[in-house]
Parts: structure tokens; sequence; C-alpha cells
């Protein structure tokens, strides 16, 4: 097998940016992590975790070793809505855990694309239907996820400084130290019991800032689902755009 250095090549982004196979490789360290991890982004990007004690040769050589992985993951792509640059009518989404047809219909003279129950109106029949559908999940998202983490973080006695709704690239949420829950707004497109999971899981964070035991516990406790819930989230996360 040819070594890894032979396949990757350095970019001059940075020296923790490499080339594989047309993929940009970028290589991020990171203190508590036990294991190097890849995951394929939103730009097509191979992120590498690398652990404490370990090297960017050992780090090249693991991609090399995923290649079958990678492959897996660009067919999983093909064809998935949210790698899609285009939406039109027909396109197949999830929205609240639901699958959902894009339809074009007219009110008035004036068009709209019907996504389940929502009515969205746009410019012109023919436009690409995914940046008015999108910004209206936005909209929806940003509405209801803070709503229903303010009713859980009561639920459960929690506090929490801060709640915000984003386009992550490939988290569906987090916890600051100081109690800034941020969520991913696509998780909209999941069942309540799913995105009733993922905020849970970022509000256990208040009592324990890590993924140990006793924090799993806690989610556990809060959550019996919760592994179901991860499952869902990993079998649809090509799906959503991760």
């Amino acid at each position: 097998m040819p070594s890894a250095l032979s396949i990757l090549h350095r970019t001059s982004r940075t020296p923790d940016t490499w080339v594989f196979e047309g993929h940009v490789v970028v290589l991020k360290r990171h203190p508590r992590a036990r294991r190097y991890t890849l995951r394929l982004n939103r730009d097509n990007e191979l992120v590498v975790t690398v652990p404490r004690g370990g090297s960017h040769h050992h780090a090249l050589e693991f991609v090399q070793r995923s290649r079958g992985w990678i492959d897996g993951q660009r067919l999983r792509r093909q064809g998935a809505p949210g790698h899609a640059t285009e939406w039109c009518a027909g396109t197949d989404l999830l929205l609240r855990g639901h699958r959902v047809l894009l339809a074009l219909g007219h009110e008035q003279g004036r068009p709209y694309v019907s996504c389940g129950d929502e009515r969205i109106f746009i410019a012109d029949r023919s436009m690409n239907l995914r940046r008015p559908v999108e910004a209206h999940l936005l909209r929806l998202a940003r509405t209801e996820l803070p709503r229903r983490t303010r009713e859980l973080a009561r639920e459960h006695g929690i506090t929490v400084a801060r709640i915000s709704v984003r386009n992550q690239s490939s988290r569906w949420g987090s916890c600051s130290a100081t109690g800034v829950i941020s969520l991913n707004w696509r998780l909209i497109q999941a069942p309540d019991w799913v995105r009733d999971y993922l905020v849970i899981h970022e509000l256990m964070h208040r009592r324990e800032m890590n993924h140990s035991i006793r924090f799993w516990r806690h989610v556990a406790h809060a959550c019996p689902r919760w592994r179901e819930a991860e499952a869902w989230l990993d079998r649809h996360a090509v799906e959503l755009g991760f």
C-alpha cells in the first residue's frame, strides 16, 4: 500500500490542510479526543479529529484507510435533498418527522410552494425552491425550538442564559460553559421526540460539561429513548444536509 504522504498532498492554505482524491482534508487537534475520527462536512471537506498525542502522519494514514467509508458517504449524498443544489416541485423533504412533497400553487394570482401544511409565497414558479423553503423552515425553527427548549429547561429545573438557532454545518447543537444553547435549524425536520432528545442532551450539559458516564445517566433519566433518537439522527443526517 502506498504511504499516506504519497497520496495526500499539502495545500498552501495551512500546514493542517491537505488534499485527498479531490477532497480537502482538514486536521483538527482535540485535547479530549481519545481516537481519530473522520467526517465529511457540507463543503465536502474531510475533517479529521486528531487526539492528544496523535500525529499528522497517523491522521493521514487514517484517511487513507477510510477510503471505503468516504466512497460510501459520496454515494449517500447523491440525490439527498440536503445536498441538492436545486429543489423543485416534487422534491421529497422531512418536516417535523413527516415526509412531504413540495408542490406549486396559486392564490389570488400569487404563486406559492406548499411544504406539508406550510405555504410559502414565491416570486416565480420556475425559480429554485430551495432558498425560500429553507428560509421559511429557518423562521419556523427560530420560533419553535427556543420555545420548546425553555419548556424542557423549566421541566428539568435547568437555567439557560440564551438560546440561538443557527445554520451549523456539522453539529446538531451545543451548550457553552456560560449556558448558551445553540441548536441547528434542521431539527425542525425531525420528529418531536428526536428534537426533544437533542434539546435535553444540550440541557444536560448544564449539569455535566462532558460526555462522561454521569452525563449519559442524566440524559437517560430525562430521555429514555435517547439511543433511538441518536440512531434516527445518524440515519437521516445525510438527507438533512450533513
